[in-house]
């Protein structure tokens, strides 16, 4: 907290207790000032001093020489969609001029000049554009107080633009109150938490504030304020004003009544005043005068502000007045009775005739309980609304209009659809805070659909994953029959997914696929498909996987793309996978849907075993960072498990080892078998290529273990290569095939990639030795053509075979073939395999090949093969959600590593594949 001493530098205030916080703002500020932004949310307690030390950072900043925006919350502001990022930006409102055209429109549109309102991401990227040229020309600082009061899609525009400031002159610094951050992350970097003073910086900054205090009062106040900074401040103002009943209050609620007291010895219309401007903190100060004239019957002038400022309540900030503190606001309008607060809100709304938007609001604030005309015009506004985009609009609309009516089942239904939208914009606790007011007493069968929908959707549980399937099955059986489809296959699909990530039991996945049968659906459709590949692949694989190739949804019906490609993939027939998921994902990037983009990332997994690494690992890294920032947790978990599998692949043990550690520590690892046998997998693989065997095969038996929590009935084949590996090289061969005596005949029954290579690959590794040779050659010219990085393997496996066999120039052939493919594909663990093996066989390998992906990035491999291909930086960075300045700077550092120096030589590099290194 400050005192009213002054620091001999830029005018910025002494702050008590606070060194630790102050150093690490002046650290940023010289960080970005020297080109190298980041982004830091402050949490912390009302009253604690965030907001103090942000008006620190402002001075040290503007010093600093940095261009400073800032805004902060407010609770009425909430309604509108993008107010707070409007008032933040306004200082830079001509440089939006000098965008390109769908930039600029982006940020018009979002500001109120377009009826319709563009999708989040797209405005999201046009900001960062924006403080990006900014930041190009000075470096920037960006302010938000109270984040936990900020509109949705400005929080999530700060959230995308937080994640971003790498490699840029922009700090973004947000607080929040500790109650109410949750839902705020800003990315890997740690927050910074402000606790309560030490009792020793607590007497200091009490002592300077309030230095006669009687040794008793001093004592009681210390105790009252247990390190709170405002605290500290306002209780001395009010020892003798504040009612004895606020000791047994918490701190927040004490501070405010100790706020309410203060306004007492004010005038009437300075206390009317203040009220107004409680109830509408945006609007301008005439229209604050005016409304008060009018609710006092004489008039207010500007000395009922000079009264309130004088008071210590508001101050004057840019010609507007301010409270001095949230908890001013809330106690000033909690303390006002209600006659005046109905009164206010009226005198408002008819002030606002001229902005509807606004003027609903307050006649919504001054409705007396019940008033059904206003919730039907709630209702349209919201319809009207969610027309042109404004989403976020319709919510707090919908939850107004559902205070407003008689009918509970009307209530409950106004509410869902609430909860509906609101989980469309991905804010998950607003919506189960709208679903936990719903009466669910008297639901009707699709009312009780959506309302199943929308709650998975906000918070899944992944305890008791039979009970759960079984209450969506039964749900989707009602709606189904009450005649509606759509509310039906949605749950009946969500279910089936449980069957899959979850791994239902036998009975689960039959009564889900019966209540499918039931209905007699159409065998080609997509959902259909996907429900059966979800619930019994063993059953309907064979017939599914040959209608797949058959089915063509309209190729930019991203949604049906999504069940094609999902079920394919969870099955393991990677070519159809890939394919699919590969257009979905182009369709939800075109239209900046970054939380579906983000799923259909998942297709970086079935693209693993088709042998694209590179891709595999460039969309994994990509859709994993874009699950956390969407809180897309499940996806995250699969991106996360494949980005780890892409690893340990190329050698890069330490990482792969990091994101394991990440995974199990997800609190929904152990309800996720289809990650968990992922993870088992690849801390399998750690364990062979370390020379651990034996170790490795215990790890990868478990995976086959009905029992174990890595066990997964489908995705188990996916280990069994690695197992028969591991069994191979610790001796445990009669074991392993033991554990895969199943694999023939459920191959058979579900033909798909994953199952034919496990098949083959396993029969030929663990074949007895007067059958090997023969049963290499039939695998491999049964394997799936598609599947690169098995092939590899196995002409590796059988080198190896044929080099115990002591024919050792028979051998270097395949071991040959094994090293030159898995250098190319990045398979650096197996590419020293075999080349260890050519050594054995008597053949000198000489140097390796380098693949590129050893020089790039993730993303800098994604850049430059957009780059190759002819795009601009901008181009590319509407692909990747990155700033164009990001992507010049990738480049900048790309082309010497590859020795090019221009777009056309990039292409030629990238087309000719690996190079020789030492």
């Amino acid at each position: 907290m400050t005192t009213a001493m002054r620091g001999p530098d830029h005018g910025i205030p002494v702050i008590i207790g606070r060194d630790a916080e102050l150093q690490l703002m002046r650290r940023l500020v010289v960080e970005t000032a020297a080109g190298e932004g980041t982004a830091l949310l402050v949490r912390g307690s009302a009253g604690v001093g965030k907001s103090v030390l942000l008006r620190s950072l402002r001075a040290e900043a503007t010093g600093g020489g940095l261009t400073v925006l800032s805004a902060a919350g407010v609770e009425t502001e909430q309604w509108f969609p993008y107010a707070a990022l409007h008032l933040l930006l306004r200082p830079l409102d001509r440089t939006v001029e000098q965008l390109p055209p769908g930039h600029r429109q982006a940020i018009r549109a979002a500001f109120g000049a377009e009826q319709t309102q563009p999708e989040v991401h797209q405005v999201a990227l046009a900001v960062l554009e924006l403080l990006a040229d900014a930041a190009a020309r000075r470096p920037v600082l960006l302010v938000v107080d109270d984040l936990q009061w900020v509109d949705t899609p400005s929080r999530d525009v700060l959230t995308f633009v937080a994640r971003r400031t790498h490699g840029h002159a922009i700090l973004l610094v947000g607080a929040a109150r500790a109650d109410r951050a949750e839902p705020y992350r800003w990315g890997d970097q740690a927050d910074l938490t402000v606790e309560p003073l030490d009792p020793a910086a607590a007497a200091v900054l009490l002592d300077a504030g309030a230095p006669d205090l009687p040794p008793p009062a001093r004592a009681l106040i210390l105790a009252r304020a247990a390190g709170n900074p405002l605290a500290l401040v306002e209780l001395p103002k009010a020892m003798h004003g504040t009612p004895e009943q606020s000791d047994h209050l918490p701190l927040t609620r004490r501070l405010e009544v100790t706020f309410g007291a203060r306004t007492d010895p004010t005038s009437p219309a300075c206390r009317m005043f203040l009220l107004v401007l409680a109830a509408e903190p945006t609007a301008p100060l005439d229209q604050l005068l005016t409304v008060s004239s009018r609710l006092t019957g004489s008039v207010v002038t500007l000395d009922a502000l000079q009264e309130a400022t004088d008071a210590g309540l508001v101050a004057l900030v840019d010609g507007h007045p301010e409270f001095r503190h949230p908890l001013m606001r809330s106690a000033i309008y909690g303390r006002a009775t209600l006659t005046d607060r109905l009164a206010v809100h009226r005198c408002l709304a008819a002030m606002l005739a001229d902005d509807p938007e606004r003027q609903l609001a307050h006649q919504a604030e001054a409705a007396i309980g019940p008033d059904e005309d206003l919730a039907d015009r709630l209702e349209r506004f919201a319809d009207a609304a969610q027309v042109r985009g404004k989403i976020a609009m319709s919510v707090p609309a919908l939850r107004r209009a559902a205070r407003l009516v008689r009918d509970p089942h009307r209530q409950t239904g106004i509410l869902i659809r609430a909860a509906e939208l609101s989980s469309q914009l991905s804010d998950r606790a607003h919506t189960r805070a709208l679903l936990a007011q719903a009466d669910l007493h008297g639901l009707g069968p699709v009312e009780h659909g959506r309302l199943m929908l929308v709650s998975d959707n906000a918070a899944f549980e992944p305890d008791e994953p039979h009970r759960r399937i079984h209450g969506m099955v039964a749900t989707a059986a009602a709606a189904m029959d009450a005649g509606d489809r759509h509310v039906a296959e949605n749950l009946l699909w969500r279910a089936a997914a449980r069957c899959f990530f979850q791994d239902g039991d036998t009975a689960t996945r039959a009564e889900t696929a019966a209540e499918l049968d039931r209905w007699n659906p159409d065998p080609d459709a997509p959902h259909t498909l996907t429900v059966r590949l979800y619930t019994e692949p063993y059953r309907h694989g064979r017939d599914v996987l040959r209608r797949l190739d058959g089915v063509g949804p309209a190729p930019q019906d991203g949604y049906r793309l999504h069940f094609l490609g999902s079920g394919a993939m969870v099955v393991g027939d990677f070519t159809h996978a890939s394919r699919y998921l590969a257009q979905t994902a182009a369709i939800w990037r075109a239209q900046g849907r970054l939380g579906l983009l983000a799923r259909a990332l998942a297709g970086s997994w079935p693209r693993f075993y088709l042998g694209r690494l590179e891709q595999a690992r460039a969309e994994s890294e990509e859709g994993r960072l874009l699950a956390q920032e969407t809180d897309e947790s499940i996806a995250w978990l699969g991106l996360t498990a494949t980005a780890a599998l892409v690893a340990v692949t190329r050698g890069e043990s330490g990482t792969a080892s990091r994101m394991i550690r990440e995974l199990r520590t997800s609190s929904l690892f152990l309800g996720m078998p289809f990650a968990a046998a992922i993870a088992q997998q690849v801390t399998g693989l750690l364990a062979l290529f370390d020379g651990h065997a034996g170790e490795a095969y215990d790890i990868f038996a478990r995976v086959f273990d009905p029992h174990d929590p890595h066990h997964h009935s489908v995705s188990r084949w996916l280990v069994a290569p690695d197992l028969a590996d591991a069994a191979m090289a610790a001796g445990t061969i009669d074991r392993a095939r033991e554990l895969l005596a199943e694999l023939p005949e459920l191959a058979s029954r579900l033909p798909s990639e994953m199952m034919r290579m496990a098949e083959a690959y396993c029969d030929a590794v663990l074949a007895p030795e007067d059958e090997a040779e023969r049963r290499y050659h039939r695998a491999l010219t049964t394997l799936p053509g598609g599947c690169l990085l098995i092939r590899a393997r196995l002409h590796l496996q059988h080198g190896r075979w044929l080099r115990r066999q002591r024919r050792y120039l028979e051998a270097r052939d395949p071991l040959r073939t094994a090293r030159d493919e898995f250098d190319r594909l990045g398979a650096r663990p197996w590419a020293e395999a075999a080349r260890s093996q050519l050594r054995a066989a008597g053949e000198s390998t000489g140097r390796r090949y380098a693949n590129l992906g050893e020089q790039l990035s993730s993303q800098e491999m994604q850049i430059a093969l957009l780059a190759a291909q002819g795009l601009s930086n901008r181009e590319i960075g509407e692909r990747l959600f990155i700033s164009h300045r990001t992507v010049g700077s990738h480049l900048y550092r790309i082309y010497p590593r590859l020795g090019v120096t221009n777009r056309g030589q990039l292409a030629a590099v990238l087309a000719g594949g690996p190079g020789l290194v030492d």
